[in-house]
């Protein structure tokens, strides 16, 4: 059986059909598939703008354009990867809970099937459901979580479950691997000195917006790596972690970020190699958004994750052979 792959774009307008991911097939059937796209349009968990719940559809949108070839790793993607848009979690707007099971109930089953799940978000509050599956079906893992906010509070608001708190709430329920967790970017105002005590206190390494800068992407992708070890990974990036310049539709932007092209070198250095089992990519608010700027570094990051899927199924074919 053939792999999934997108249209030809040289036979094929890009604006025509259905707006899929990459113009991927959407379809619910799991045989013969690799990677799934998933959108997940809940924003309920927000705590300042609103709107990411539009944000699944932007990205599909901007990802038209995307080709097949990455020539930076020298990776045809859909040699190596059958790849599907599985279309959206029904999720339910203003009841947290009830989509959380949803979503959960949507990934078990992708899962099971030994499909690698690539969410796109929604606000931040989503990757819970996410790891609420992966625990069930694959156990524990470790998370690389691109960010400028830790989202690691206990309550906002006297809520325990927003954007603010999934990974706090994570750790209790004991999804997340953390002495093989790392968040990366953290930036911005705090509420007080001790703000990324809480994620360390947790156990949870932690790269600052501003060691990112001085160390360098080399020397931070390197610390990833070490970090994660075997362990099967979770990558969840909130759109955040890119300077506003690079991303203005979001909804809790954080000068002194990072650039499109930083963002797609750490991923690369970072994640090669690694036992990735699911990703996801979060907080994309194109209300905010100028010129579908933020769409478009969406879904090029997004193409990284598919690129590196691709690549380390390559190397793990070479060794075989």
């Amino acid at each position: 059986m053939e792999n999934y792959r997108p249209k030809d774009g040289s036979n094929s307008p890009r604006f025509c059909g259905n707006r899929t991911f990459m113009r991927l097939t959407e379809t619910k059937e799991l045989e013969n598939v690799n990677v799934a796209i998933l959108g997940v349009p809940f924003d309920t968990g927000t705590t300042y703008r609103t709107g990411q719940r539009l944000g699944p559809s932007s990205i599909r949108e901007a990802s038209l354009l995307l080709r097949l070839y990455n020539h930076d790793l020298d990776v045809d993607i859909f040699k190596y990867c059958s790849a599907i848009d599985y279309g959206d979690v029904s999720v339910i707007p203003g009841d947290i809970h009830e989509s959380y099971a949803r979503m959960k109930n949507e990934l078990v089953s992708l899962l099971e099937a030994n499909v690698i799940p690539i969410c796109l978000g929604g606000d931040h509050s989503i990757s819970l459901g996410e790891l609420r599956a992966l625990k069930d079906t694959i156990g524990p893992v470790a998370m690389v979580h691109f960010d400028s906010h830790t989202d690691t509070w206990d309550t906002t608001m006297g809520l325990k479950y927003t954007h603010a708190n999934p990974f706090v709430r994570a750790i209790e329920e004991g999804c997340i691997l953390t002495d093989h967790s790392i968040q990366v970017g953290i930036r911005g105002p705090g509420v007080s000195k001790d703000d990324l005590s809480v994620s360390r206190n947790l156990g949870l390494e932690v790269i600052t917006g501003s060691d990112l800068h001085n160390k360098g992407v080399q020397e931070v992708a390197q610390i990833i790596k070490n970090r994660v070890g075997d362990a099967p990974v979770f990558i969840t990036f909130d759109i955040d972690f890119l300077d506003p310049a690079y991303a203005p539709g979001t909804g809790t932007p954080e000068i002194g970020g990072f650039t499109t092209w930083e963002a797609m070198q750490l991923l690369r250095e970072s994640l090669i190699g690694l036992n990735c089992v699911a990703f996801d990519m979060v907080e994309v608010l194109p209300t905010y958004d100028s010129g579908e700027i933020t769409a478009y570094a969406a879904s090029g990051l997004i193409f990284e994750f598919l690129s590196i899927i691709a690549y380390n199924k390559k190397m793990e074919l070479e060794e075989k052979a």
